[in-house]
């Protein structure tokens, strides 16, 4: 008997608290157990943005069990081993990220951050929904490539491609 394999993701911004943890609820949705997704930050905020989770909850995805975490967490010896790492916001793209076992493949898919959006509730709101509508879609491409069959180069370039969607 095989067991498929679950690739490990890590969705990496500077706070935590909004981007990354919106991308890690859509990728344990979609990626119905083939995949497993994380979050973290360089300088976590240290509570999730409750508009993120408002923004799941209306999506009707859980909203439990997300906390705004550093990214050392992910360099310990019982961390999961880490399959991609993709940066969500243009400052931790731009950091010195640690060494990650395993040379994940990496990537950089940014958005606005939609915590700093000012203005009425409904404009913040909708900032948080086109956040989510834009990994919703980058993640189904994600989802959609033939991980197997493709080398690590071609792989490398595929990733990053979507982050230009």
């Amino acid at each position: 008997m095989t067991t498929e394999r679950i690739y490990n993701v890590l969705f990496l911004c500077t706070g935590n608290s909004a981007r990354s943890i919106i991308a890690e609820g859509l990728l344990n949705h979609f990626g119905k157990g083939k995949f497993r997704g994380y979050s973290a930050g360089s300088m976590p905020k240290g509570e999730v943005h409750p508009i993120a989770l408002a923004t799941l909850k209306k999506l009707e995805l859980p909203t439990t069990g997300y906390r705004s975490k550093s990214w050392d967490e992910f360099t310990l010896p019982d961390a999961p081993l880490l399959d991609f790492i993709i940066t969500v916001c243009d400052n931790a793209a731009g950091e010195a990220c640690p060494v990650w076992p395993g040379q994940p493949v990496s990537a950089h898919w940014g958005v606005p951050d939609p915590a700093a959006v000012e203005g009425s509730e409904v404009e913040k709101h909708l900032a948080f929904a086109d956040t989510a509508r834009v990994f919703r879609r980058r993640i189904e491409l994600f989802l959609s490539l033939p991980l197997r069959s493709l080398d690590s180069m071609s792989l490398q370039n595929q990733v990053r491609d979507i982050g230009k969607q």
